[in-house]
């Protein structure tokens, strides 16, 4: 699709004009474009072909400091004149926010200095209905065709996504960025002993067309990692060192992500409140939020509020060294802001990092594995056993035993657990195996200890 980001920023300046003239004394307005295409093959078959399109624009208002977001799909000239209607209608009914507000125009950022992180690819949107379910199906045959146990699958996934976003604010900002992503995903199914079936998946996903992974090696990796699940079974339980794979160790960085959110904090619903300077994870952990990666998946110039963005660190060397704020959550905490406003279509502001990772270390995924005595890796986990106030940590999971720094069988249906701040601090190992695949990213994790429940 054709992304005419001068086009989005005119009819942005046009609506905030709109709503300055009808008393609103702040207005900010995002334009939103996007294509999406999803392909999926079933056992040669295609399944699915899903191919949409979006426009969007969402409003904010303040009436001094009541609030008001209205959102709208239709562009017409009546559309957005009732968008602004809208918008200054819900203000008026509103009730004042002592906090609410945007920010001083003097730190905004300048459209000229933003960087080009590089994050559009024209090959993403060449890719038709015809060439995604060819990629989904070479990627399925590749897994039926690695090992003849192999002999179903939930099917191949292609989809390619291309999106554009403006922003205008009364306060003098105007920003555009576009960007693109590609991805598949493989997921095999397996008979395994008593009937039951097992399941795995393997995905790639990337900025641009070029770099993701070939259709065949995510087919070959999908099988091989279902494969590895035949024969699983319940361990005793104990108490054992847990080595979280990079896709588990990510839930773990999510985790801390949710706890040192500015909302979380000014709600006092986290249990990382009044924690910084102080250490909440091993001296091995540092956790970084970077913006300005080229081709990143959560990279971008200037934050959802128009604020330039940098590089956050948010834990060095286990120590907390702040929270991820917008404007909001810093008035409450009488703090700048991180520069973490997210603004989605609907034109309401949000925290959210961007490029957020654990720095890598220097053991490989296998060394760690190898020094290893006895534990078990975690490739997967299951439900939402977390509690934010209190750091209490127990999921349900699965991966493979290790014996003498090998692995031995295929471990599932046990449950690991342990507070946070704990598992946090008896990290005692990072792989080097960082892998920016997602905004949330972690290497290999190793906890030195978790109580682990089996049979």
């Amino acid at each position: 699709m054709t992304l005419d980001l001068e086009r989005m920023l005119s009819l942005g300046s046009d609506v905030v004009a709109r709503a300055q003239k009808q008393g609103a004394t702040v207005a900010e307005c995002v334009v939103q474009e996007g294509a999406h295409l999803s392909a999926k093959v079933r056992l040669g078959e295609t399944e699915l072909v899903e191919e949409a399109a979006s426009r969007s624009a969402g409003l904010r208002v303040m009436l001094g400091q009541k609030v008001a977001v209205t959102y709208t799909s239709d562009l017409s000239a009546k559309g957005l004149l009732r968008l602004v209607e809208d918008a200054i209608e819900l203000a008026q009914l509103s009730q004042p926010d002592p906090f609410a507000g945007a920010p001083d125009p003097s730190l905004l950022s300048k459209r000229s200095e933003h960087s080009d992180l590089d994050l559009f690819d024209p090959a993403v949107d060449l890719v038709d209905a015809g060439e995604a379910v060819r990629r989904a199906g070479l990627a399925e045959r590749a897994a039926l065709d690695f090992d003849p146990r192999v002999n179903n699958t939930d099917g191949a996934t292609f989809t390619r996504i291309s999106g554009a976003s403006a922003l205008v604010t009364s306060g003098g900002f105007t920003g555009a960025t576009r960007g693109t992503s590609a991805s598949i995903v493989v997921n095999p199914v397996i008979d395994d002993e008593g009937g039951k079936k097992r399941s795995g998946y393997y995905w790639s996903s990337r900025r641009y067309l070029e770099q993701l992974e070939s259709e065949a090696a995510v087919g070959k990796e999908a099988a091989r990692r279902t494969l590895q699940k035949l024969g699983a079974r319940k361990v005793e339980s104990q108490e054992v060192p847990v080595i979280f794979d990079q896709d588990s160790a990510r839930s773990i960085l999510g985790l801390i992500a949710s706890c040192a959110n500015g909302a979380a904090i000014w709600r006092r619903s986290s249990y990382l409140l009044d924690r910084v300077g102080t250490q909440i994870a091993s001296e091995l952990v540092t956790v970084v939020d970077d913006p300005l990666i080229a081709r990143g998946p959560g990279s971008r110039s200037y934050d959802g509020e128009g604020l330039p963005v940098r590089r956050n660190v948010l834990v060095e060397n286990g120590k907390l060294c702040g929270y991820q704020l917008d404007t909001y959550s810093g008035k409450k905490l009488q703090l700048p802001s991180t520069a973490n406003a997210s603004r989605g279509s609907s034109g309401g502001v949000g925290i959210s990092s961007t490029n957020l990772h654990i720095l890598p270390g220097g053991q490989t995924h296998q060394e760690i594995v190898n020094s290893t005595k006895k534990g078990l890796l975690v490739t997967s986990m299951m439900g939402f056993g977390f509690n934010a106030v209190t750091g209490d940590f127990s999921r349900g999971a699965s991966g493979f035993w290790i014996e003498n720094g090998e692995i031995t069988f295929p471990v599932s249906e046990v449950t690991i657990s342990l507070n946070l701040d704990q598992l946090l601090k008896r990290i005692d190992a990072v792989g080097s195996d960082l892998d920016l695949k997602t905004s949330v990213a972690s290497p290999t994790l190793r906890v030195s200890a978790m109580t682990l429940a089996g049979k």
